[in-house]
């Protein structure tokens, strides 16, 4: 990445000044000669995942992914780094930065709400690679509506039984366990679910189908028919679930952007190089002001874009409560403006930016699934705007009470 002006900004400590260098010396070496070829189907990205897991614990990388009493390296998840290990994974190979990623949010709500003895059991092992993690939130007919949400769980002795549908999983097939929210009906909505963490060896447990999308991505159709699952399988209390899952994405949004980040970087150090190379009407392209201009908004939209995702980690790892906020204003930015520098990256490279086996072709399939998962972006408009509504609620109501 040519630009690294933005590791002395304030939010980072030297701890994360010394992991950027260090990951991306690395990301160099063991995960940039994987990103030459796309797998050619599901069982070439299967091995391809494994295999990127594996290098992955080997360089110590998984240790983020979980807390340092269970075999990580920072005594809480540590937002801010897991948002410079996507960068730059996600520089290189977007399968790479979902191999890491996975892991982290498999396990988020594991470290956030599971019990001592469901952290000893299943954190481990994903930090060393012996187990692949996944998180099944999303149905056929309740996407970002979670409040729909129609897999339900019923008590039945010391156990659950879960019946229902989860769909475009991630790692869904993969995985050998998986966090899964159903409604346990506690109360109406959002407020009646809760969260259980199943293996995939659990008996009713089922991958109906896998999904081929325009990059690749291990996504799955999982079924559940009479799935038992122990009680001290719930994370957290009955109820639940909606809280796990938000305060699990509270982490990971922020990690979102990290991503769209170094596609984004990648897309203009590209768009740099061929414009200074290719030449048109006697001139290098670079020399052309409107190609000017493009490289000036594309650098903008990169600087802006991290100065929020920096800000949603920093406050996620130095200020107690919720940055639902400002995950969302993260994620939110930095997706949409990564889409449209790889378009302008495109657009520069001409007729050879839409040739398949392009660095930009590639870059324009992989950014794309961004603004959709972890909450699309018309979600967090939604956030945000209930936020702002909120607020100014507030303070009319206590102008009003004084």
């Amino acid at each position: 990445m040519s630009d690294q002006s933005y590791l002395e900004w304030p939010f980072l400590e030297d701890s994360h000044r010394a992991l950027a260098r260090d990951i991306r010396t690395w990301s160099e070496r063991e995960i940039a000669p994987l990103a030459e070829e796309e797998p050619a189907d599901r069982a070439g990205l299967d091995a391809l995942m494994r295999e990127l897991v594996n290098r992955l614990a080997a360089g110590g990388w998984l240790q983020y992914t979980v807390p340092a009493p269970w075999g990580g390296r920072a005594r809480t998840l540590d937002v801010r780094a897991l948002c410079l290990i996507r960068e730059t994974l996600a520089f290189h190979s977007g399968i790479a930065d979902l191999a890491f990623v996975m892991q982290g949010l498999g396990t988020g709500p594991i470290s956030l709400f599971g019990s001592e003895d469901m952290r000893r059991r299943y954190l481990p092992d994903v930090a060393a690679g012996r187990r692949i993690a996944a998180f099944a939130l999303s149905e056929p007919q309740s996407g970002s509506d979670v409040a729909a949400m129609t897999t339900a769980a019923r008590q039945d002795g010391g156990d659950y039984v879960i019946d229902g549908e989860k769909t475009l999983i991630s790692n869904g097939g993969l995985a050998d366990q998986y966090v899964v929210f159903a409604r346990t009906g506690e109360a109406p909505g959002a407020r009646g679910l809760s969260a259980f963490v199943v293996d995939a060896d659990a008996p009713g447990f089922s991958v109906i189908e896998h999904f081929d999308i325009i990059a690749p991505h291990p996504l799955a159709r999982l079924g559940f028919e009479n799935c038992r699952v122990p009680a001290s399988q719930m994370l957290g209390e009955p109820g639940d679930g909606f809280k796990v899952a938000m305060a699990s994405l509270d982490v990971f949004r922020p990690t979102v952007g990290g991503a769209a980040l170094g596609f984004a970087r990648r897309a203009c150090d590209e768009a740099l190089a061929h414009a200074q190379a290719r030449r048109s009407f006697g001139k290098p392209l670079a020399e052309h002001q409107l190609i000017q201009a493009k490289i000036a908004d594309m650098a903008l939209r990169i600087d802006a874009a991290a100065l929020l995702v920096c800000r949603a980690a920093w406050a996620r790892d130095t200020r107690p409560g919720r940055v639902t906020r400002e995950a969302a204003m993260a994620k939110l930015y930095a997706t949409e403006s990564a889409q449209e520098v790889v378009d302008e990256a495109v657009q520069i490279f001409g007729g050879m930016g839409v040739v398949v086996g392009s660095t930009v072709e590639r870059l324009y399939r992989e950014v794309r699934a961004l603004r959709i998962y972890e909450g699309a972006s018309e979600i967090q408009r939604l956030i945000i705007a209930g936020q702002a509504l909120a607020e100014a609620r507030a303070e009319i109501e206590a102008e009003a009470a004084e």
